[in-house]
Parts: structure tokens; sequence; C-alpha cells
């Protein structure tokens, strides 16, 4: 629930930076925190407003990577902060940068052009290590166009780090199965298959979402038993046969679309995030009947409250009249700015 005290120490600071401040939240942030966004969405959405933000602070409610984009996209004179700088995604972290090069080294070693394809949640060093590769950037709701312009311009593509997605974003395009490989990761990718990969188009880094994997067929035959007529949509991040046991699959933004287009009396079942599902279903009162698949939370979303939203204003209120850095500030190294920028910036380049 909120704090009535943070709550209105929040309000008086917007109040105060006034357009010099924009708030904005994933759609998997708690209502506590959504209640002072000024702009909520899905990555490429709020990817695309920061790029053109014209206040001076942005502070962006989510993981870490969301921030380092926002950081990345945003005009030179924005500053962009994060209320946890401790809240990391799971899947992200699944994909260390060393081990990406490495992997690039041993799939290009024979002269074979891959190009890697980073899924958004992915840190910083490798959005930087793909944009220097010439790859680039995507998200669940554009991984379609990103993989089809990747693998027109390469022999295979490196699709990083979630392998559901890929898979499901692979299934979309027609790929076989046997033009698919997974690679493998142990002891530094030194059992990495080097021939059955050669003879793949889409290669699969072996990561995963946490929140997603949670959802299973069994789930989705119990809900079509308990509820008949009920239409199940889930998001990509899931497992294969979990999406194609689904009524619709796609991004968040697709679902918001796909809830808010449903007739009047429809009972929907959804596999994604809590926070949003109970966030549409509270939306969507009287009209529709909008169940959790299983009820998923994800615990590093779970990190931005109210509490640290009201701490982190108060910090950046407190900087900009001392002139310090506040710690909730997020930095990014001079090495890494320019190519994991390019990668950002082809996707939305590609994706206008």
């Amino acid at each position: 629930m909120p704090n009535s005290e943070q709550y209105e120490t929040i309000e008086r600071l917007r109040e105060r930076f006034d357009a010099d401040l924009k708030i904005v939240g994933h759609h998997y942030q708690a209502d506590e925190v959504i209640a002072h966004c000024d702009l909520r969405g899905d990555s490429l959405e709020l990817a695309r407003r920061c790029a053109v933000a014209d206040s001076r602070y942005i502070v962006f409610c989510g993981v870490y990577f969301m921030a380092e984009s926002a950081a990345l996209l945003a005009g030179p004179d924005v500053r962009v902060f994060l209320p946890e700088p401790s809240a990391e995604c799971s899947m992200a972290l699944m994909s260390p940068s060393r081990l990406v090069r490495r992997v690039m080294e041993l799939l290009t070693r024979e002269g074979r052009k891959v190009i890697p394809l980073a899924y958004v949640n992915s840190t910083l060093e490798v959005k930087a290590t793909v944009g220097a590769m010439g790859g680039a950037v995507c998200t669940s709701a554009n991984a379609r166009i990103m993989l089809e312009w990747a693998l027109d311009k390469a022999d295979a593509v490196l699709f990083l780090p979630d392998k559901n997605l890929g898979h499901n974003t692979g299934d979309l395009l027609g790929i076989p199965l046997e033009d698919r490989h997974e690679v493998r990761l142990r002891r530094e990718a030194e059992e990495l298959d080097v021939e059955a990969a050669d003879k793949a188009r889409l290669l699969l880094w072996p990561g995963f979402c946490s929140i997603h994997t949670r959802f299973h067929t069994r789930q989705i035959q119990r809900v079509r038993s308990e509820h008949p007529g009920v239409k199940v949509v889930v998001h990509p991040e899931c497992f294969p046969e979990v999406v194609r046991a689904a009524d619709a699959a796609g991004s968040t933004s697709f679902i918001i679309r796909y809830v808010g287009d449903a007739p009047a009396g429809s009972t929907l079942a959804i596999g994604t995030e809590i926070n949003l599902v109970e966030r549409l279903a509270a939306e969507h009162a009287g009209r529709l009947t909008i169940l959790p698949l299983v009820e998923s939370a994800c615990t590093h979303m779970a990190q931005t409250t109210e509490e640290s939203l009201c701490s982190a204003l108060e910090s950046l209120a407190e900087a900009e009249q001392t002139g310090d850095v506040s710690p909730y500030q997020v930095s990014i190294g001079m090495e890494q700015k320019a190519p994991a920028r390019e990668a950002l910036e082809r996707m939305l380049d590609i994706c206008r």
C-alpha cells in the first residue's frame, strides 16, 4: 500500500522539478510506483520516449539495463537515475560480455559471417560488444523484424540471451529446427560444438527469463478446463510449447492491446508478470474477467518501491543544490557508450 508521507514527498518534489523531471516506469512495476510515473511502457516504448525527452532528469523505475539504455539514448544534457541501483535482471546476467566475445570468436574463426543480436535484456557491456561487431539490439515487440534484418546480412545470427524468445521468433519466421543450434557454454564455451553450429542459421544462447519459464502447458490445460471459452495470451519469453498452446503471444504492449480489443464478457488468462496482470484486471473490471495463468512476480522489479523512489528524488534534490553526484545516477563508460548506442540506434532506425 502507498505510504501517505512518502507519496506526498514524491509529489511535492515532482511539482518542484516540474518540466525538468520525467519519472518513467516499466509495466511490471507495482501500482504504488506507477502512480507517480509520467510515462509507463515496455522496453521499446520507453527507449523511444527517453531518446526524445526534453527534461533534464529521468528517473527510471525498472531494472538496471533499462536505465542504462535510457542513459545511452537520452540527450547529452539529460541525467538518468535508478531508484534501486541493485535492481538487476537475472537473464541479462546470463550472458557476460567476455563469454559473448569468446563464443563469437569460435563461431567466426573459419571466416563464417555471424551477426550477434542481443535482446534488450542484456548488460551495457554486451550491447557494446554486439554494436562493435555490427550487430543490434531487439525487444520482444520487434524481435521478428530484427532477426529478419540480421539473417539477411549474415550466414548466421547469434541470438542472445533468451533462447525461448529466439525459438519463438524462429517459429514465426518458419526457420526449421534443424537450422537452429543452442550453443553450449560450459568451461568458457570450450564445449561449443562448432561443427554443429556451422550447419545452423539461428544460434541460440541458453539464457531464459525466470518469470516466464514458470508457465507450463498444464496450467493452460487447467484454465481451459475450469473456464470454458477462455482465451490464453502469453509473453514470447515463455517456453515454445506454451506459446504454441496459447491463443496468442506477444510483448507487454501486445498483451495490453489484446486485452483492450477483447469483446466484453470475455475471460482471459494471461501468462506474464503479475503486476501487469493485476493492473489489467483492475482496469477492465466489469467488462472482462482477467486471470493470471499462474502468479509470477519479478523480485528484481519489486526492488523499486515508493520508498526507494522517494529516496532517489530527495538525493537528486540535494545533489542539485550541492553540485555532488547522486548515488542513484546511472553512469556510462565512454569506451562502451558509442558501440552500445550504435546497437540500440540500429534497432530504432530499422523499427521506425
